[in-house]
């Protein structure tokens, strides 16, 4: 039989809910031994009452008609009851695993959330999580009674005769082998679908957030087409999982219905021979009718197991996931220290990538301004990622007012970096909400310096001020307002360092030239250390100090003038940005 190991790994989500996880099915296991008695009052019905009623006592019938009517009422009552119970118990399961699941991919480094795709986390927080909730609801509600009424109706249909009984045995028997063999082919199947849905999914991100390029490039049709394949091809994975799964309900009906008729022909010999009455063959083929639904329902119930089992599997997976970067015990920053150290350091994305970075050494003293220059690919937004602790080190050590970013908390190193990521990230809310991410008590004095200072002076002149709202991603702005806006955000905060990865690229020579005055004055007044990684040689010329990459390597550093003379990868790029180069 199919291991339900992962799906019963998740069990610990339903605390809160136990008293009603553990009711549900004894109030249903109840509703199933009034129904057991059911097909005891239709023989006594049929072999007693009908044959008093045709002697004009019509009390059998009345009594008997009670007894079922207040069995099926009392069911019902225990049923709705133990459906209640089900309902809440599975959501509530489904809003903690949700909760926890969506709390590690919170937890999670960037190199994690590389490793799994962000596609599949959103399959795993919404699909997966739904059909777990289903599985919890329908163990709760059948798990105690499906089995009960297979049990039961057979060993009710043995007190009545114990040979006819044998032919219940050999159909349960049968039944369970069915079971086995489809739900152990099935869960491989299952695995295959959710993996389809991951696909579909990111293919859905990526037309939403593209679609202006789409468009652009008239690639409509293109995209529609690996769609197409890819929808094709979840429809095929989902097609062949439930085809075997649906074998099951006409084996089952197939298998009880033969039992059936065996039923008849031999139970109908004995009625002959005087051994059985006519009402205990109706009561006999009341109970196999009971135990057929019984095992067409827990055939569904192991369907829907088994889809739980897959989608259980790939949360467990990201809940068991072992953080790679392992947070710091708490370190006190040395501010006479530099600001920012390289000693040594090497990267690589993946244990057997190639290096991203190697034997990089850097030190920036508190204050400076650096700006860091290469070719695209060269390292510099995975050099600037590793002083936020966004990854790790390969080899060597990166430091921050001289202690290894790998000693700090993350809410130490947060409060000293403050980093503007290259693609410019907003949130749906008010201006105000966005600029409070990085500290939730800003006041609005704060965060209309910050806009100033990164000439977003239109979100203080448009209609609503901060409470101006922001669609989700940004959309309603350009992209030279949302870049403008994450510059402002990082300032609010006014961390000792100030990471800019690229975040003037959308900005006009102008309106640049302005953001970065006015950032060297806050720097000048607060002793800010600021790194920029820029593609104009302009944006950095006037740096204390800049780096230029090269294939993951230190090119050279130095100030403008002296790179010029001793570094042939600064000319060039220098070159070709200028009239000498034309």
């Amino acid at each position: 039989m199919v291991s339900f190991k992962q799906m019963f790994r998740l069990v610990k989500y339903l605390r809160g809910y136990m008293v009603k996880t553990v009711l549900g099915p004894l109030l249903k296991l109840t509703e199933a031994i009034f129904e057991l008695f059911t097909p005891m009052v239709v023989a006594w019905i049929i072999d007693t009452a009908i044959p008093m009623g045709k002697a004009g006592d019509f009390s059998g019938l009345v009594y008997g008609g009670l007894i079922i009517l207040a069995l099926g009422v009392f069911g019902l009552g225990f049923a709705l009851t133990a459906q209640y119970f089900a309902s809440r118990a599975s959501m509530g399961f489904g809003t903690n695993v949700r909760r926890a699941l969506f709390h590690k991919v919170n937890s999670l480094s960037a190199a994690d959330i590389d490793r799994f795709g962000s596609s599949s986390l959103i399959t795993r927080l919404t699909t997966d999580v739904v059909r777990s909730e289903q599985a919890v609801a329908m163990f709760i509600r059948l798990v105690t009674r499906a089995p009960f009424i297979a049990v039961g109706a057979t060993v009710m249909a043995m007190f009545i005769d114990v040979k006819t009984a044998a032919i219940f045995l050999a159909a349960g028997l049968m039944v369970a082998v069915l079971l086995s063999a489809i739900m152990t082919s099935t869960l491989p199947r299952y695995k295959r679908v959710q993996s389809g849905l991951d696909r579909i999914t990111e293919l859905t991100n990526e037309s939403l957030a593209g679609a202006r390029v789409i468009r652009a490039f008239g690639a409509e049709e293109r995209v529609k087409e690996n769609f197409g394949k890819a929808s094709d091809s979840l429809c095929s994975a989902s097609v062949r999982a439930g085809a075997m799964s649906m074998l099951l309900n006409p084996l089952v009906y197939a298998v009880v219905n033969l039992a059936i008729v065996a039923i008849l022909y031999f139970g109908g010999k004995r009625v002959y021979y005087g051994a059985l009455s006519q009402g205990q063959i109706i009561a006999l083929v009341n109970y196999l009718m009971q135990i057929l639904n019984a095992l067409v329902v827990l055939a569904n119930l192991i369907v829907t197991f088994t889809k739980a089992s897959a989608s259980a599997a790939r949360i467990n997976e990201v809940l068991d996931s072992g953080a790679s970067l392992t947070e710091g015990k708490g370190a006190q920053p040395d501010f006479a220290a530099p600001a920012v150290e390289f000693c040594g350091v090497s990267f690589a994305y993946a244990p057997d990538a190639p290096d991203a970075l190697s034997d990089i050494n850097l030190t920036v003293k508190s204050g400076m301004r650096v700006g860091i220059l290469g070719g695209t690919g060269s390292g510099k937004s995975t050099l600037i990622n590793l002083i936020p602790r966004l990854y790790d080190v390969k080899t060597g050590e990166v430091s921050v007012f001289g202690r290894d970013v790998r000693d700090y908390t993350d809410d130490e190193l947060r409060a000293l970096v403050a980093a503007v990521p290259q693609r410019p990230m907003l949130f749906s809310g008010t201006v105000r909400d966005n600029m409070r991410w990085g500290k939730e008590d800003a006041t609005d004095e704060e965060i209309t310096a910050a806009l100033r200072d990164a000439q977003a002076d239109f979100a203080l002149t448009g209609k609503d001020g901060l409470n101006g709202e922001i669609a989700e991603g940004g959309k309603n702005l350009s992209g030279g307002q949302r870049q403008r806006l994450t510059v402002a955000r990082a300032l609010v905060p006014g961390a000792k360092i100030l990471l800019l990865d690229d975040s003037s690229s959308a900005l006009d020579f102008a309106t640049d030239a302005r953001m970065r005055r006015a950032l060297r004055t806050r720097a000048e007044r607060e002793g800010m250390t600021v790194v920029t990684v820029s593609q104009r040689v302009g944006s950095i010329m006037d740096c204390d100090v800049i780096v230029v990459m090269d294939e993951g390597r230190i090119a050279g550093a130095g100030t403008h003038e002296e790179l010029l003379s001793s570094c042939p990868a600064y000319s060039e790029i220098y070159a070709s940005q200028t009239r000498e180069g034309a």
